[in-house]
């Protein structure tokens, strides 16, 4: 019998989302989360699931209230149907009982496609909304509300969702783009200093594989950010936010189909190091010390210069950021060393290590040499020494 010929197909899907910024979205003088709702459809009383992050409700007396009064008072368009309140952080993606908790108010309340899930909190909680909205009917659409620097700058703008399991960092998860960001400042008002700086990070990790300038202006302003001024903050994450967006839109793998992720400069280090230290490192922290290991190896194989390393380093510590690797033993160096591989097997394909040659340019690497970045562990737990001549 003849073979028959195979049948290929081929199509494009076009995806579009908007980052709006506001300041108390949920104030009855504010238009702007019901001319989101009103610009999907014309259709009236689309249903929604709230998901709140707890610190953040305990942190915004009156949260809850609002959102109900806000929804009655535009009840034509919008029909709230619950609101979840449930811990924040890693907790929230380390037990799948808050997917299944939202699985439950969805299916409870007839969320379908054309509803809403509208997340309100940091990184972790969005991400792990985003995921449950993803598999919930192959797909319920989703609003996000990121409530730190963090997210605001980097975790929620972007197109994936996920949950941690095998004690890997966001081992199940999906790409679905949201419907709408939207960042409102005022939630930024209330965080605890150590958030308020972890989210910096991922905005100097971003100038450094991808804009020289940028980083110039983090630098010039490193006091201001440290102090909680809000004009050079909100500039970082609208500046942050658009190189990350632009990173999606025009680098070509929006799905991350490749193996190199220069978005995840910093972070193979970073994720073990969360899941090392039961996540008491902010992913902001973890991120800080990661960027600084990985720059610490390009010095030592002659990719940057001494300068240029203590540059970044002084940046970085005047902010606020603790940059010494919380190893304690020779297994644990080892066990840190161990998430190169599983890095390798999160990309899917061979390995690609994000560095960079100079500010603002990358250069990816597809071996690491462990004995030198062993060297790099070291020399980073020296900080004292290797800064003391800027």
């Amino acid at each position: 019998m003849k073979p028959l010929e195979p049948i290929a197909q081929s199509f494009t899907v076009k995806y579009e989302y908007k980052l709006y910024f506001t300041e108390d979205l949920f104030a009855l003088s504010n238009p702007l989360f019901k001319n989101i709702i009103e610009g999907y459809t014309a259709e009236d009383n689309i249903k929604m699931v709230f998901i709140i992050d707890e610190e953040v409700h305990k942190r915004h007396q009156g949260l809850s209230h609002a959102i109900t009064t806000y929804c009655s008072a535009n009840k034509n368009k919008i029909r709230l149907t619950e609101q979840l309140i449930i811990p924040g952080g890693e907790t929230s993606k380390n037990n799948n009982v808050y997917v299944e908790q939202l699985l439950n108010a969805i299916n409870d309340n007839g969320i379908c496609r054309h509803s809403f899930v509208v997340a309100l909190g940091g990184g972790a909680l969005i991400d792990m909304a985003g995921y449950a909205a993803a598999i919930a009917h192959r797909g319920v659409k989703l609003i996000r509300v990121p409530t730190t620097v963090l997210s605001q700058n980097d975790a929620a703008v972007g197109v994936k969702n996920g949950i941690n399991i095998f004690g890997k960092k966001n081992f199940l998860g999906t790409f679905a783009p949201p419907y709408a960001i939207i960042n409102d400042i005022h939630f930024l008002t209330t965080l605890q200093q150590r958030d308020w700086i972890a989210g910096i990070s991922e905005a100097i990790k971003v100038a450094l594989i991808k804009d020289a300038d940028f980083f110039d202006f983090i630098e010039q302003n490193t006091i201001q950010l440290r102090n909680r001024e809000m004009e050079p903050m909100q500039y970082l994450i609208r500046r942050c936010a658009q190189l990350h967006m632009d990173h999606i839109a025009q680098g070509g793998d929006p799905f991350e189909s490749g193996s190199s992720r220069p978005l995840d400069f910093g972070h193979w280090a970073a994720h073990k190091l969360e899941h090392m230290t039961a996540y008491t490192l902010r992913h902001g922290e973890a991120v800080a010390i990661g960027m600084v290991l990985d720059l610490t190896y390009a010095h030592l194989i002659g990719l940057i210069t001494d300068t240029t390393l203590k540059r970044i380093v002084l940046v970085l510590e005047e902010i606020g950021f603790a940059l010494r690797i919380p190893l304690e033993n020779r297994a644990k160096i080892e066990e840190l060393l161990a998430g190169v591989q599983e890095f390798r097997e999160h990309l899917g394909g061979k390995l690609t290590i994000t560095l960079i040659s100079e500010i603002g340019t990358k250069h990816d690497v597809h071996e690491i040499d462990l004995d030198i970045m062993k060297q790099a562990i070291a020399l980073q737990n020296s900080f004292s020494k290797l800064v003391s001549n800027v």
